[in-house]
Order: structure tokens, then C-alpha cells, then sequence
């Protein structure tokens, strides 16, 4: 059921010669950098919007129960907020890897604070992959979360750590959000957690 892609990733050459590029994080790669970087800065990206519409088949999931986790869907008019990250291509064999369930890198325009932007990368699992998902409601989302387990952990883990890094870094967004306080109502994260009622 999944889809390794880290060979497709290899192939990508766009970026090729370049001694730094950024990378766009939007999931996971906000709260958890387990790579290194040599800068970090909040961002934004235009005509995208986070989903938890990928499944999650070798990391907060498995093969029969996969978990759900954050990709981009296109949506004009959209703005997504997150973190990005100026790396060396070396770190690219490791990203790789931690992103090979059907997540592809795409070059993406990311915007800064201060009104500059970069081209940069993205990873993004699209709708074509064989772990998408699709669209559910945000209630059904959060009872697949709420029973979802892999080897990285809870699913309920990483939906928390995210919302938790939005607000940290002042971001909204309504899909997490909502996710969240139905995880909380069906008492699958405990009421006094960090969140906003």
C-alpha cells in the first residue's frame, strides 16, 4: 500500500549545482527538524492549504491501520504558514527517506516576513499517490487519528505537536484546529492539554 519515493526524489534536479537551498515545512518538519540547517525562519506559501488527507503507513501508522497525516492540497486563493529551513543538498538523503511515503519534492515559492521570497522545495504527497487518503470530515479524521499508531509514535502525538507549534509561531488554521477539539471531545487528548477551546 505504500509508495516509496525516494528514487523519483533523487531524480529531481531543479536544484542541482546549488550549494543551499530552502525547504518549506509544513507537518512535521516544523516541530521536529532532526536534520541540519543552517537557518530557520517562518514562511508561507500561496494557492496551498494543509490537509491530514495522506496516510501514514511507516510512521504514525501501519500497512492495516495507517494513521493520517498533514500534505498540501491546491487551493487558489489559499495561504499555508510553516517553517522553513535553509539546508545543503546532503541533508536531501535524509529528508528523502523520512518523506518516502509517497511525498515528492516539488519547487515551491516561499515567502518570508519581511515580503522577500525564495524559490524553494516542498514535499508533497499528492492525490496520485497510493497512501492518499482523501478528503474526510474533520470528526472522521480525528477518530482515525485517535486509534492510529506507528513506529514513530501516536498519531494523536503528531496532530497535537502541530497545533501546538501553530500557535507557538501565532499561525492559524482552522483544519488542525478542528482536529484537535474533536480529538479532546472524544477524550483522546486530555482537556487540560495545550490547545485553545
Amino acid at each position: 500500500m505504500s509508495f516509496n519515493t525516494i528514487a523519483i526524489n533523487q531524480r529531481m534536479d531543479q536544484f542541482d549545482g546549488h550549494h543551499r537551498v530552502w525547504l518549506f515545512g509544513y507537518g512535521s518538519l516544523i516541530f521536529k527538524a532532526d536534520f541540519p540547517y543552517i537557518e530557520r525562519r517562518p514562511a508561507t506559501i500561496s494557492n496551498w492549504t494543509r490537509r491530514f488527507w495522506q496516510g501514514s503507513h511507516d510512521h504514525r501508522g501501519t500497512e492495516t491501520a495507517p494513521g493520517r497525516v498533514a500534505t498540501l492540497v491546491a487551493q487558489p486563493g489559499a495561504v499555508t504558514a510553516g517553517m522553513a529551513y535553509l539546508i545543503t543538498p546532503e541533508v536531501f538523503t535524509h529528508l528523502d527517506h523520512r518523506e518516502k511515503n509517497g511525498y515528492l519534492r516539488l519547487a515551491i515559492d516561499i515567502r518570508f516576513d519581511d515580503g522577500s521570497s525564495e524559490l524553494g522545495l516542498v514535499y508533497i504527497a499528492t492525490e496520485d499517490n497510493e497512501a492518499f487518503l482523501g478528503e474526510a470530515s474533520e470528526f472522521d479524521i480525528a477518530r482515525q487519528i485517535a486509534r492510529s499508531h506507528g513506529p514513530s509514535g501516536a498519531n494523536r502525538d503528531y496532530l497535537i505537536d502541530l497545533a501546538h507549534a501553530l500557535r507557538e509561531l501565532g499561525m492559524e488554521d482552522t483544519h488542525v484546529f478542528d482536529i484537535e477539539r474533536y480529538l479532546v471531545d472524544m477524550g483522546a487528548i486530555p482537556a487540560d492539554a495545550n490547545h485553545d477551546s
